[in-house]
């Protein structure tokens, strides 16, 4: 079929590129906004807008806010299906309680598991959940929209596609398919070294194109392949489900016995039993964790089967301070503070997948590390954005002389996943500051209200890059990708003048206070902006001074 094994690798990785390249792009973007998702959670909630405190008091601040907790409408009507019989007015009987919280949040999340009457499985739960003010107690409303860590970073990752898990699937075989290209994309370039420093952008846009993909795609491999790897290591669970398949009696019955060697009661007693101050469990624990090197403060607090006189409450440490993703879990009896466990030291095999897995969600507190992994993710679009061009350029003017639209559906598609993409995001944080605090009533939510308008500007970009298409079908440029930078430009301008309007933080004023959360998403809009503009105009001088056609001497298939 092929001539050699190095043009065979050139086709795979031209084919596995496209097809899956459109995934890959939203994957990097969203992943690499994702690495400041509670910087723009901050930016989207002006109520969140104050400093990150630690864990507040149990017994004063989370309990009153827990015993308070009852599953919204959207969760009991997603539960319906599940029970035999109508579901109660109130779910008494609370299986978790839990509190999560990192360095870069100011407000708390709070959740809450209760048992389900009648359900058709006897472990369902169904839950609450809570976002918190951590000085006061205080609830914020339930329908704002965490844009940063409740729907770009889930974006990254499912594509918010939850029917059957399908967007967890699509995405691994994108991360699987992105290996096999990058594996590919070194065989097929022999002169690799060459290319981490050739960038000709005076040259055709053939010419340039390729060398932009080269560049990004060599400098950043090592990045781009260890974060395919370890997002297909964290989601090997969803991928290979065993445990609650094929082993799922050998999984019941090694909660079972683990419980046992534990300590940890695996079920309730049915005996009703009051719980002791938390707040003396919490501090034990941190005095046990500084009496082996290792003070810090609480990252997640749980109390698992509430009020039950097997109840027990785990305290895990927050890990600002390393890259694993480790709690060192502290456990207590509910009832009297009795030391249950301490967790014991890692398998190295566990050891080695809490690095990894570490290294990639980055909990940690380093800033120009955090940096680094924007770069590589938007490397990594810059590298996706020029194949797509790259392969458009190559067949357009094949594709003009014989008839052919596919050149013509490819462009137009890149236009809406790259730029349309980017307004799409940026047209979201301007309905988040023009939508109002409470929606009238029959209305969605103001949440929801903030998605349809994400999803309705891409699907308009969509509509507009099919439009515009045209030209590609004759070999010309399509100009919806130089009119889309133009919108992008102007939505991005739009959000940050929407925040100084709607909140009063304008730049001075935040650069001023130092208050970087809110201050680094209004520059990174600008600088967005900014880059916008300067595509958008040198995009119009080309369209405008068309290169003589020459045919440019790559080494792609």
């Amino acid at each position: 079929m092929f001539q050699n094994f190095r043009l065979s690798m050139a086709w795979l990785h031209t084919w596995f590129g496209l097809v899956l390249g459109f995934v890959l792009m939203v994957v990097f973007f969203f992943g690499a906004l994702s690495v400041f998702d509670r910087e723009i959670d901050r930016w989207a909630i002006a109520a969140s807008r104050f400093e990150p405190t630690p864990m507040p008091s149990y017994d004063r601040i989370l309990r009153p806010v827990f015993e308070s907790m009852q599953p919204n409408a959207q969760a009991r009507d997603d539960m319906r299906s599940e029970v035999n019989g109508p579901l109660p007015e109130r779910f008494d009987i609370a299986q978790r309680w839990g509190a999560y919280t990192t360095h870069r949040d100011p407000v708390l999340g709070l959740f809450a598991g209760y048992e389900v009457p009648n359900a058709k499985k006897p472990e369902t739960l169904i839950w609450a959940m809570r976002t918190i003010d951590p000085r006061s107690g205080e609830s914020l409303p339930d329908d704002h929209l965490k844009i940063g860590s409740q729907f770009f970073y889930p974006l990254h990752y499912s594509l918010t596609l939850n029917w059957m898990g399908l967007g967890y699937w699509i995405v691994g075989f994108a991360a699987l398919v992105m290996l096999a290209a990058l594996v590919s994309g070194v065989v097929m370039h022999r002169k690799i070294l060459r290319e981490m420093f050739t960038f000709r952008p005076q040259k055709a846009t053939q010419r340039s194109v390729l060398d932009l993909h080269n560049l990004t795609g060599v400098v950043a491999l090592p990045f781009h392949f260890f974060f395919a790897f370890t997002g297909l290591v964290i989601f090997a669970g969803i991928y290979f489900p065993i445990t609650h398949t094929q082993l799922e009696p050998l999984h019941e019955l090694h909660e079972r016995m683990e419980a046992e060697e534990t300590g940890l009661p695996h079920d309730r007693a049915g005996v009703a039993a009051p719980m002791a101050s938390v707040d003396a469990m919490v501090s034990e624990a941190q005095r046990r964790w500084a009496a082996k090197g290792m003070a810090g403060d609480v990252g997640f607090l749980s109390v698992t089967h509430v009020g039950d006189a097997n109840s027990f409450v785990s305290v895990y440490r927050a890990g600002t301070d390393r890259i694993a993703l480790t709690g060192e879990g502290i456990h207590f009896k509910a009832s009297t503070g009795e030391l249950l466990r301490e967790d014991p030291p890692r398998t190295a095999v566990d050891s080695l997948n809490t690095f990894l897995t570490g290294l990639h969600l980055q909990h940690f507190r380093h800033w120009l590390l955090r940096w680094l992994y924007v770069l590589g993710g938007l490397a990594g679009c810059v590298c996706i954005a020029t194949g797509f061009i790259f392969f458009v350029e190559k067949r357009k003017k094949q594709h003009a002389r014989q008839g052919v639209q596919g050149a013509r559906v490819v462009d137009a598609l890149a236009v809406t996943t790259v730029t349309g993409m980017l307004a799409a995001a940026a047209g979201m944080l301007i309905a988040n500051r023009l939508l109002p605090e409470a929606m009238p009533l029959g209305w969605p939510g103001r949440g929801d209200m903030e998605r349809y308008g994400f999803w309705a500007i891409w699907a308009l970009a969509l509509v507009h890059a099919f439009v515009r298409s045209g030209p590609v079908a004759r070999g010309l440029p399509n100009p919806a990708w130089r009119e889309q930078c133009w919108a992008i430009a102007a939505l991005a301008v739009a959000a940050v003048a929407l925040n100084w309007l709607t909140t009063g933080d304008h730049l001075l004023k935040t650069v001023g206070e130092g208050y970087w959360p809110v201050a680094g998403v209004d520059l990174f809009l600008l600088t967005s902006a900014a880059l916008a503009v300067v595509v958008a105009r040198k995009l119009g001088r080309r369209a405008s001074n068309p290169a003589p056609t020459r045919t440019a001497q790559v080494s792609h298939a």
